[in-house]
């Protein structure tokens, strides 16, 4: 991968691209939960979400990137508001192969230049306890673990009896920005 660049998600076209990687996204990472943890989610209300409701990701309380490296788009990351001032990162994706190149540093960095900007104080995520590689990415950022938290993002998207294996099987992060 050569030099990467972030756009935010504007246009129809960016949209389009958008749409395609988090359902690439949520397939790959649905497949891990089930296979890992027993787990299953509505991937197509997820995507619909994503992309639809301008509340979630884009301003002015979210963004939305996508990651361009060599004319083609491979990678995601988004922010969106918690509650004032807590604000958390979803669809942090980067294809396979590009990883490794520096793209999912680039968008993390991005979001929490954004979030102090947006006056979060604290940025928070979940992910799948399976995905080691990104919780290095964000502990090297100074993300820590902490207990679960209210809100979290899958708890519209699976059966209310799956709730407390989902929270088993995932990590949550926080980070303090000032």
């Amino acid at each position: 991968m050569t030099h990467a660049s972030l756009l935010a998600v504007e246009t129809a076209e960016h949209r389009a691209a958008a749409e395609a990687l988090v359902a690439e996204y949520l397939r790959w990472v649905g497949h891990l939960a089930k296979s890992e943890y027993g787990l299953e989610f509505d991937i197509d209300a997820m995507v619909r979400s994503d992309i639809d409701d301008p509340a979630k990701f884009y301003p002015p309380t979210g963004r939305f990137y996508l990651v361009r490296s060599d004319g083609q788009f491979v990678g995601i990351g988004c922010l969106k508001q918690l509650s004032p001032g807590v604000g958390e990162v979803q669809r942090m994706y980067v294809r396979p192969q590009a990883r490794g190149a520096g793209a999912g540093r680039l968008v993390v960095n991005r979001l929490l230049e954004d979030a102090r900007a947006l006056g979060y104080r604290t940025v928070r995520l979940e992910s799948l306890r399976a995905l080691q590689a990104a919780h290095r990415l964000y502990r090297s950022v100074g993300f820590v673990e902490i207990d679960p938290y209210a809100g979290n993002s899958m708890s519209g998207y699976q059966d209310t009896s799956a709730h407390a294996a989902y929270r088993a099987s995932a990590v949550f992060m926080e980070l303090r920005t000032s």
